[in-house]
């Protein structure tokens, strides 16, 4: 059976709250050392930005293809898809990518020095300072149980909540030292929003899905919009709309 702890007053006034005001400073401060760190604004390259917003405009039609009528609907996905133009021998579609003209992003990168730059200061901005603090945190902090949380939670949560506590008999709601400072590390980008604005540059989260997804290929984006236009099947909701508001008015007749 777990065993409940009474947590001391001076754990919360020497580890949970300086562990917390310490994450905050230290986010803000890489806020604005990247800021420093950021070279001369650059446009964006103007046919990345077409991609994207094709991109965009073709999921909105997969999303409202039942909206308009068909006509419209088989129009839009020729303009896209290249299904009609490609038999007419007309341009092709906003969705073609021609074979030589797909690139390799990593060759992109490299070929560019300041892009590579700009990166690699990025990732010493992000990387530079959660060594360290997590060094801190390690080295200060270890073996604290820091907190609890008021509502149980199942087995499965004692591995991320209770980091560096090897203690199979305290309960799954109780948190460590360790474990508190990554759930600060990814769990404060409300709160930075809020301090730094929305495009702030301590957003963990969404900087190691940017590295995680980085070395995809435009192409195949544009490839898979367009098939998913190819085997969308177009129902238009109109016709139908009159029947479905009968029965949801004999619905709330009865």
């Amino acid at each position: 059976m777990a065993e409940d702890l009474v947590l001391d007053t001076a754990i919360r006034d020497w580890v949970l709250i300086p562990l917390s005001v310490v994450m905050v400073l230290i986010g803000v401060l890489r806020f604005f050392v990247s800021k420093l760190m950021k070279g001369s604004s650059q446009l964006p390259d103007p046919k990345i930005v077409k991609e994207g917003q094709v991109i965009i405009r073709a999921r909105n039609l997969r999303a409202g293809a039942n909206y308009i009528p068909a006509k419209s609907f088989r129009a839009r996905k020729a303009y896209y898809s290249n299904e009609i133009l490609r038999m007419t021998m007309q341009e092709n579609g906003l969705l073609h990518v021609p074979k030589g003209e797909a690139q390799n992003p990593q060759a992109q990168m490299f070929s560019d020095p300041n892009m590579a730059m700009d990166m690699m200061k990025k990732n010493l901005s992000m990387i530079i300072p959660q060594t360290l603090t997590f060094a801190w945190v390690n080295f200060f902090f270890s073996g604290f149980v820091a907190a609890k949380i008021p509502f149980p939670l199942t087995q499965r949560f004692r591995a991320m909540l209770q980091n560096g506590i090897d203690l199979s008999t305290v309960d799954v709601s109780y948190v460590s030292s360790r474990s508190w400072y990554f759930l600060n590390l990814f769990g404060l980008r409300g709160l930075f929003s809020l301090i730094l604005g929305e495009e702030n540059a301590t957003d963990d989260t969404q900087r190691m899905m940017q590295m995680s997804g980085f070395g995809m290929d435009p192409s195949k984006t544009l490839g898979a919009e367009k098939d998913g236009l190819d085997i969308i099947q177009h129902d238009w909701a109109l016709p139908k709309f009159e029947q479905r508001a009968e029965a949801v008015l004999r619905k709330l007749v009865k």
